[in-house]
């Protein structure tokens, strides 16, 4: 084992700092990465700002160009420690690092495409390897679960919604008529929607009293509709945790959730089981 780490060439040890988030090195290595991604996030949303770009445009365009210049080393780096590249730049991170690197690249050609840059927010999702936050998923796919079992109910009351607004739409656009602003059906039913989920943009209200009226009640019933989606899901929640719970009693525990960040430097595999030393693909040493 120690003969192994003692033979380790550059790129295996690039490859340990890169792409795995178990050593001390790599674990920095990804929390600088994170915070250069913040940094970058910020600087485009401050150029966005006119007053601090006006006074700070030089600084912050130099800043962006840094961090980009780091992105786009490191993602040769993570291209050339890997013995098939093709499998990296092709996966779903390997996508998202290219897609974070060019945007200031294409900005030469393109004007302002450098914003593109806040890309780099999806590069966060990192965070779950370095937090090592697997361990959570199981509750994230228990909502996702319960949101796909619903999904029948939820649209038959979608639908349902839909027919209320053409509906209250068209009995306003009777009442209101054109001179209130209720100038045609679809635009009396759009209207509707937006009083019916509360946002009320104010850019059409009814003048009548027996419109007022309506819209009162439309108001009332906007209330109750944002509930039911909530009541719908959460009662499917409340019915796979306890079949979770009921399953867990019935069956023998199972075994524990992996929290082995290393990836094979050969077929660039991941999710091995924790006490892992070869790759369960291609039986390469992961050390």
């Amino acid at each position: 084992m120690s003969a192994a780490k003692q033979n380790k060439g550059w790129k295996d040890k690039l490859h340990e700092i890169i792409y795995e988030a178990d050593t001390p090195a790599g674990k920095l290595f990804d929390v600088i990465l994170l915070v250069l991604i913040l940094a970058s996030i910020l600087l485009v949303m401050l150029e966005s700002v006119n007053h601090i770009d006006a006074k700070y445009h030089e600084l912050l365009y130099i800043g962006e160009w840094i961090i980009t210049i780091f992105f786009s080393i490191e993602y040769i780096l993570r291209v050339i420690t890997v013995k098939k590249p093709f499998k990296y730049i092709f996966s779903f991170y390997g996508i998202l690092d290219l897609l974070s690197t060019i945007p200031m690249y294409i900005s030469f050609v393109f004007a302002g495409s450098h914003a593109l840059v806040t890309l780099r927010a999806l590069r966060l999702l990192r965070v779950f390897r370095i937090l090592k936050l697997a361990r959570y998923l199981g509750a994230s796919n228990q909502l996702k679960d319960s949101i796909i079992a619903s999904r029948v109910k939820i649209f038959v009351f979608l639908f349902a919604v839909l027919i209320s607004s053409v509906i209250f739409g068209t009995i306003m656009y009777l009442v209101e008529g054109e001179d209130n602003g209720f100038t045609n059906i679809p635009k009396s039913v759009y209207w509707c929607i937006v009083t019916l989920t509360t946002v009320g943009f104010g850019d059409i209200a009814p003048q009548t009293a027996l419109g007022q009226f309506i819209t009162t009640i439309i108001m009332i019933l906007g209330y109750g509709i944002i509930a039911v989606p909530t009541g719908i899901v959460s009662a499917e929640y409340s019915r796979s945790m306890k079949k979770s719970d009921d399953e867990k009693t019935q069956q023998p525990p199972q075994k524990k959730l992996n929290l082995n960040t290393q990836r094979c430097s050969n077929c660039h595999e991941e999710y091995h089981d924790d006490d892992a030393r070869f790759c369960k693909v291609c039986g390469t040493n992961l050390y």
